[in-house]
């Protein structure tokens, strides 16, 4: 296939249910509804094929790999354009559908080549002891919609890389990019080592209980992961929960305010803020508050949003009503509970699509709705610190823990606040930066077990010791 077109006609349910541009409100396609019965025929057809799959061998199955990285980079073009016509992402400009893509493309390439040795334990005049790494069985996928193409396959690659077959239940909100992505995956994969089962809730729980599957790797609401690991209870599925986050950002009063206010930005609103570890609450000395709003606000600016489509725009819509209402709310309560508007908060009535303007807002208390609620789109709160204590002691009241990041001119300095800041990756003078070679997960109600490089292979993999 060559276009977005053709991969629509070959991934489109004529019958099915219409998936709409949130955008534009124009229908993209329609997708096919699973029933449980067609899910158990798909775990079914995963288990059958995954003995063969686990025989291949570690190199085998990295080839394979690669070989289905070849196939998404050949179709990245149509794979892009149906990312931004269903998610909203701009196609092109900034961290956007084809970012999104080329993501799917490295992570199939990095997990594929991550060595994986037995790990030896004992080997002296006592014995010798090892552990070795092996299949789960089937691996229950279950993604969001924000990075629906990227986060299937940092689920998915991994568990193939390590012998599992997958059964992977994307979105309602954004099925056709992963049925779609699924489609070129398998061009290069063999038989039923991935299949997809769009669907609803009724889908996804069938999924999380079903006795046939081995592990369940969900990403989503912390509500969601919950529901996700009683179900799971019964058949002692292992899991791996990336769940929500409110990450925040410490501003300490050594930083250079126009230095970091573009990485600010792009930490607080890449995707339009729809990232689990986006930057969602900024606290900022009072030393450079004013001066970091000032260059934040700067930079926003010059920052254009609008149809993924037309080449100008960085930012796109909110994916979908359910999340432009949370954000209109929470903006509404800021303003409502004093905060100062430094820009948007002003969306247009009656106007196509879920756009929701960028919006900074300022001074407000640690309480307010906007600050102590994830919001999930584009609306920052920036509050006000006098002493670092504060800010750290702000920062980690909340039940979450996904990621955080501390901005300083000063390595030093921002080590020594990092070290206290409670949450699954702090990262300086960045955020929400992850990487392929480095392990990624939340602690709190932010979920557990971790993603990516070789101790993610080994989340998805049974750890078996030999001892002779």
């Amino acid at each position: 296939m060559n276009t977005c077109q053709d991969l629509l006609s070959a991934i489109t349910d004529p019958s099915g249910h219409e998936i709409l541009d949130p955008a534009t409100g124009e229908v993209v396609g329609t997708v096919h509804e699973s029933t449980t019965a067609e899910l158990d025929d798909a775990v079914a057809a995963a288990r059958a094929a995954q003995p063969d799959w686990a025989g291949l061998g570690h190199a085998k199955r990295s080839e394979y790999l690669h070989r289905a990285a070849d196939a998404v980079e050949a179709n990245a073009e149509a794979l892009a354009e149906l990312l931004s016509r269903e998610q909203g992402k701009p196609v092109k400009n900034g961290p956007n559908a084809a970012f999104e893509v080329g993501g799917c493309v490295g992570w199939l390439r990095a997990s594929a080549d991550f060595p994986l040795e037995p790990e030896v334990l004992v080997d002296d005049e006592s014995g010798y002891a090892e552990m070795q790494y092996v299949p789960l069985g089937v691996v229950g996928a279950i993604g969001p919609w924000n990075w629906p193409m990227m986060i299937t396959v940092w689920q998915v690659a991994a568990s193939l890389r390590m012998g599992n077959t997958v059964v992977v239940k994307p979105s309602e909100y954004t099925p056709l990019s992963v049925v779609g992505l699924v489609h070129v995956l398998n061009q290069a994969l063999p038989a039923d080592v991935l299949r997809v089962v769009p669907g609803g809730g009724e889908v996804g729980k069938a999924l999380s209980t079903h006795e046939g599957v081995d592990k369940i790797m969900f990403t989503g609401s912390t509500k969601t992961g919950q529901a996700i690991m009683r179900a799971a209870a019964d058949g002692l599925a292992r899991l791996t929960l990336e769940l929500g986050g409110n990450d925040a950002g410490v501003v300490l009063p050594d930083v250079d305010a126009r230095a970091v206010a573009g990485d600010l930005f792009w930490g607080a609103f890449i995707n339009t803020g729809q990232t689990c570890a986006a930057l969602k609450r900024l606290y900022v000395h009072e030393d450079v508050y004013e001066e970091v709003c000032e260059a934040l606000v700067e930079v926003a600016r010059q920052m254009p949003m609008g149809n993924g489509r037309e080449e100008q725009n960085v930012l796109g819509p909110l994916q979908n009503k359910q999340q432009y209402d949370i954000v209109a709310g929470l903006v509404e309560d800021a303003k409502k509970g004093g905060g100062r508007v430094l820009m948007g908060g002003d969306p247009v009535a009656e106007q196509p699509g879920y756009f929701y303007p960028t919006t900074i807002i300022a001074d407000l208390p640690n309480d307010n709705p906007l600050v102590a609620q994830e919001q999930f789109g584009p609306a920052l709160p920036v509050i006000k610190y006098s002493d670092v204590d504060e800010a750290v002691a702000m920062a980690n009241g909340l039940d979450v823990g996904l990621g955080a990041s501390v901005w300083s001119s000063s390595t030093e300095n921002a080590m020594a606040v990092a070290q206290r800041l409670e949450a699954g990756t702090v990262w300086i003078n960045k955020h929400g930066a992850v990487d392929p070679r480095i392990p990624f997960g939340g602690i709190k109600k932010s979920g557990f077990g971790l993603e990516f490089g070789v101790e993610g292979l080994k989340s998805v993999a049974a750890s078996k010791v030999i001892s002779r």
